[in-house]
């Protein structure tokens, strides 16, 4: 990946405020982003769906990592302090949601399948104008997008991040480095807490063991690899699989694809 460069510019800030401030229920915004950028923390007055049509977002809210590939898309609430990362290049399909169609849609983050339907949905949104005519086309765009979403049921794809500084230290470590063999009890004097305390705090500050929550890092940069030109061989020794075949079978049960079709996302349009 290229070194990390900010993009949310007072300049581009300007150009999304249109977007943030229409009188409509839902606006489509799209661009597209080279490997390597970054938002970093920010917050919008109104909700969001995260779409790429191609490439990965890595999403850090202060409570939860969340990685975004073409078949998903990742609800924010409006307010919700949040970054986004691009790995590989990046085609960025977003909608931005006023109050009462969000009311529709939880008031948390989830992640959620993009059915073809929604994919299209999404797309043709962001090709209207902003102050697109209330009784046309996109009026209908816009009410069947927010149906979709609101029936949609949310995919365990969040990274849940601790509160306690001991944990803290260990996960940081692990999303710096997923391919570490070090089992549990290795990472205590990271911790300063005995293999017991930390195991408990894994599940009361993740509601994972320390196993799964390592396991679904692993399998995020596993996804990572695969859209940027890695093999389905590399990936699953990043993922800590010896065997391609179980790689596929666990990748496919979180991220809906088979590895081979996460490398075909990459060149997608």
């Amino acid at each position: 990946m290229e070194a990390t460069r900010q993009f949310l510019s007072p300049t581009r800030q300007a150009e999304i405020r249109p977007f943030e401030t229409a009188e409509r229920p839902t606006v489509g915004f799209a661009r597209d982003y080279v490997d390597g950028l970054t938002s970093g923390f920010h917050v919008h007055p109104r909700a969001q769906l995260l779409y790429a049509v191609s490439g990965v977002m890595r999403v850090q809210t202060r409570h939860a990592n969340f990685v975004v590939p073409p078949t998903t898309a990742l609800y924010l609430p409006a307010h919700e302090d949040h970054s986004v990362t691009m790995d590989g290049a990046v085609a960025m399909r977003e909608l931005f949601i006023d109050d009462e169609a969000a009311k529709r849609l939880g008031a948390d983050p989830k992640v959620i399948a993009v059915s073809s339907l929604l994919r299209e949905l999404i797309v043709a949104i962001c090709n209207e104008p902003v102050e697109w005519e209330k009784s046309g086309r996109a009026h209908h765009l816009s009410e069947l997008a927010i149906d979709e979403i609101s029936k949609a049921s949310p995919l365990p794809l969040a990274l849940r991040l601790p509160e306690d500084l001991r944990v803290r230290k260990v996960v940081q470590a692990i999303l710096s480095d997923p391919g570490n063999q070090r089992g549990l009890e290795a990472w205590c004097d990271v911790a300063n807490a005995s293999s017991r305390t930390l195991a408990r705090l894994f599940r009361n500050e993740t509601g994972l063991t320390f196993r799964q929550w390592r396991q679904q890092a692993r399998l995020a940069e596993a996804l990572r690899a695969l859209m940027t030109g890695a093999t389905p061989t590399k990936a699953a020794a990043i993922a800590g699989y010896s065997s391609v075949p179980a790689f596929g079978a666990a990748f496919r049960e979180v991220f809906g694809m088979t590895p081979a079709q996460a490398k075909a996302h990459r060149t997608e349009d």
